[in-house]
């Protein structure tokens, strides 16, 4: 059996990324281990997340920001490129892994509900976290999501918001800005499996000190993850940065399908970022947008494909492997030092092939 996985540990700038190198290797590892012993892109991308959001150090599950209110509430989404379907959940604060739930409620579009009732396609809040535990996901205490490092975020700004405004009311929150370009954010993956089946799927506790109730990218259709596979390409891409941002642009379905119809997978890339995200009349003009995308293109006819990364923050960290390989590969990407971030992108990738 064989396949590859790429996962990544957000856009942002990373001053220390030793301490995502070992998480990213683990979760390559899982993944592969998972593809080897004949499990699906889904499996694997799940696995994958799962690990990611269990490490402490992310801003997914546990360790994820907290809302104005001192409170986690996650965001996850997963999509299966063979059959097209999309779950994804929003507002959980009981569910201790989010891409769980996301891909119980993704495998749940396979079948009506009783009485022909269309099941749901995302969820939300105490919905959610009751439907999670019917459906047997792992549930955990609201403040076993809460580490020290987010707590200690939290205090840190929340403190200059009440010095600045001695205000305790959400709208106080424009008034002192967290370096949201420091932190990195959405955790996702991107998988092909050995019949060629892609899957990608995102994770994110998002933006410090955000309004309760805030949806993110990373359980919009379209924006956090996207995957589809043909008879002649697979392609799954997994974004990070800027929620409102990447949702106004549908940043995601658009990488997809640009790579789809492109002979050069890069240039690409560095045109969808360019003309659909950073020149997109959607956003606005003058001020830094922070994005980042990691997507695979797989060719099964001849089990060729590439991995490819890029952002407009100063850094990304990612990791891939193949089950033919013995080591997963950690790639530490800095924005060039003549771009500015925010302003400028860089795309970078690798090649792989497969057994076939």
């Amino acid at each position: 059996m064989s396949g590859f996985i790429a996962v990544h540990t957000g856009a942002g700038n990373c001053v220390d990324e030793t301490k995502y190198q070992r998480v990213i290797k683990e979760a390559c590892v899982r993944a592969t281990d998972i593809l080897k012993n004949g499990g699906s892109a889904m499996d694997a991308c799940e696995a994958a997340i799962m690990r990611l959001e269990n490490c402490g150090n992310t801003n997914a599950g546990f360790g994820s920001n907290l809302c104005w209110d001192g409170y986690v509430q996650c965001d996850a989404s997963i999509m299966n490129g063979n059959n097209l379907h999309f779950g994804a959940c929003t507002n959980v604060t009981t569910v201790k892994n989010p891409i769980q739930l996301a891909r119980v409620i993704c495998e749940g579009q396979e079948r009506m509900l009783s009485m022909e009732r269309i099941p749901p396609m995302v969820m939300a809040g105490q919905g959610a976290e009751r439907y999670a535990e019917e459906m047997g996901c792992a549930m955990i205490e609201p403040s076993a999501l809460i580490s020290s490092k987010a707590k200690f975020s939290y205090n840190h700004y929340k403190s200059k918001v009440a010095k600045l405004t001695k205000s305790s009311s959400p709208s106080a929150e424009g008034a002192v800005t967290p370096d949201t370009s420091s932190a990195l954010d959405t955790v996702g993956a991107v998988c092909v499996d050995s019949t060629g089946n892609s899957a990608a799927g995102c994770s994110s506790g998002g933006l410090l000190l955000k309004v309760p109730g805030r949806v993110g990218q990373a359980a919009t259709y379209g924006a956090g993850c996207w995957a589809t596979d043909t008879d002649a390409a697979s392609v799954a891409t997994c974004t990070t940065g800027n929620g409102e941002y990447l949702m106004k642009t549908f940043l995601a379905k658009e990488i997809c399908t640009d790579l789809f119809t492109t002979e050069c997978a890069v240039t690409s890339l560095h045109k969808t970022f360019k003309t659909k995200f950073l020149e997109s009349p959607f956003l606005p003009a003058h001020q830094d947008l922070y994005g980042g995308a990691l997507s695979v293109i797989y060719y099964p006819k001849n089990g060729g494909g590439e991995v490819l990364w890029s952002h407009t923050t100063k850094s990304f960290c990612v990791g891939y492997m193949s089950t033919q390989q013995k080591m997963p590969k950690f790639v530490y990407s800095p924005l060039p030092t003549y771009s500015l971030p925010g302003k400028s992108s860089v795309v970078n990738g690798h090649n792989f092939h497969l057994r076939i």
